[in-house]
């Protein structure tokens, strides 16, 4: 369907009955329990900061396989109980169907239920920017991404785009993203508010930038300041909603702009932080050309206290040694964009530096530069980076960096990010053979690690059967509805 047509059809103010709100859904007081196969993690890993262990890198990536493969927890014929939008119960079949038996069941037997999935960088902005040829970083930035942010001013324009972009999140099995929205506070405003209408959990923030991008994209260490502040207090914590504040990067704001940032980040210290750190050497070069009081990039951000829990950090692919080891110190996040990375040739991310220093890591689309909204298919390229790097990163573990290890790394992982009892019921259904190739590739009977790998390879958003957000289906591949649709 073309792109203007996606945009007439997100925007009209059609309902769907799908629709759920977080002021209006009518969550089904009976239970519902789900038959599938299921597969999650319980819990993050622990941080190991033993130095003799530090300073072994083969050991410390040993005694995190050995983690990823005792931890999972898989139920081949499995059950989740839902009510009210929360998890109920979790098990085996057999047992937990015994517990409720007035639960409404519904049978989705071959399928698998997984946590929804977090893609911890993204810029809805740049939907219409995503396959774009032909740019590195800094290039990209100029050619395709101010260009498409300043459509943004209308703010008509940024609502369509919203909806697109959520709808998008949704068929792709995507229940939570970090995202970055423009300079202007009113297409914050609407991703918010259109993620508000089916109880989705967003973190985001209105780009922060008054130096080197077109003047309209422009505000100042005040406006963004206080811009940000309002945004803070209308959005953080109100329904399922988290404010970040939000520089581009270094090169996009001054010291003064950073400075006035930083004082939010002191004073409100559970709003999230998201720029981006060390993507592409030349990025680099200008940032130290920037800045050359700053002992490097990072030093740029945690001078002004913007290094912290709770800080996410897109790429760091051109690290120093001292900056790894102040990101573990600072219990900051590296956002891994493999697509975008590939895309724009900025270079491999070392995950086993990022292990060996007790930085946490989460996987990202980034979105537009990143050439899909598909998780799955995130990790097929994080993948293939590893495997340059002689380390390949395993099914298991690419599962975890998309579901549990990116909410613990958020501190979000007693509401997402695994199926526990008591969090919310955001959660996926997959087909894993859902075509010629995957049933002839899948066996019926395949464990988890050989579904997901396969799916990470050949997969897309055919594979996602429903997405369901707050114990609500939002996304139904078979009757081909959104909840924003």
């Amino acid at each position: 369907m073309p792109l203007n047509s996606l945009i007439s059809e997100a925007g009209s103010l059609k309902k769907s009955p799908l629709k759920a709100t977080a002021s209006n859904t009518a969550v089904p007081k009976r239970k519902q329990l789900l038959r599938a196969s299921i597969a999650h993690y319980p819990k993050s890993k622990p941080a190991n900061k033993s130095a003799d262990e530090r300073s072994c890198e083969s050991l410390y990536q040993r005694f995190y396989e050995r983690f990823y493969k005792e931890n999972i927890e898989i139920f081949t014929d499995g059950a989740l109980v839902i009510e009210d939008g929360i998890i109920r119960d979790i098990g085996d079949y057999a047992t937990v169907v015994q517990k409720y038996p007035d639960a409404a069941i519904s049978d989705y037997s071959g399928k698998w239920i997984l946590p929804g999935l977090i893609d911890s960088h993204l810029h809805y902005p740049q939907t219409q920017s995503i396959a774009n040829y032909g740019d590195q970083l800094l290039s990209w930035l100029e050619n395709y991404t101010f260009p498409a942010e300043m459509a943004f001013a209308d703010e008509e324009h940024a609502k369509s785009i919203a909806k697109v972009f959520i709808n998008q999140l949704l068929r792709n099995g995507t229940t939570t993203g970090f995202v970055f929205t423009t300079v202007h506070a009113s297409s914050c405003q609407a991703l918010f508010s259109a993620a508000s209408d089916i109880n989705m959990a967003i973190v985001a923030g209105k780009v922060c930038m008054d130096r080197n991008c077109p003047a309209q994209l422009q505000d100042t260490p005040e406006l963004a300041q206080r811009e940000s502040a309002d945004l803070i207090d209308q959005w953080h914590n109100k329904g399922r909603n988290k404010y970040a504040l939000t520089p581009r990067f270094a090169p996009t704001s001054s010291d003064a702009q950073l400075a006035a940032l930083g004082e939010l980040a002191t004073q409100y210290k559970d709003v999230f932080i998201q720029t981006h750190l060390s993507e592409n050497r030349d990025e680099i070069a200008w940032v130290n050309s920037l800045f050359p009081h700053a002992d490097g990039y990072l030093d740029v951000y945690d001078k002004h206290h913007l290094v912290r829990e709770r800080s996410v950090f897109g790429h760091g692919i051109h690290l120093k040694q001292d900056e790894w080891v102040r990101l573990g110190e600072a219990n900051a996040t590296l956002a891994f964009c493999p697509t975008s990375n590939l895309f724009l040739g900025s270079g491999l991310f070392n995950i086993e530096q990022a292990n060996a220093n007790n930085v946490h890591v989460a996987l990202a689309t980034d979105v537009g530069a990143g050439t899909t909204f598909n998780m799955f298919k995130t990790y097929g390229d994080a993948y293939k980076v590893s495997q340059l790097r002689n380390a390949p990163i395993s099914p298991f573990e690419g599962f975890y960096l998309m579901t549990q290890g990116a909410a613990a790394a958020h501190q979000l992982d007693d509401e997402i990010g695994n199926l526990n009892p008591n969090t919310t019921a955001d959660f996926i259904i997959v087909e894993p053979r859902y075509d010629e190739l995957t049933a002839l590739r899948i066996s019926e009977n395949a464990a988890f690690e050989d579904v997901f790998f396969a799916l990470s390879i050949l997969g897309d958003d055919r594979m996602i059967e429903q997405t369901w957000i707050s114990g609500q289906c939002c996304y139904n591949k078979k009757e081909n509805q959104h909840a924003l649709a």
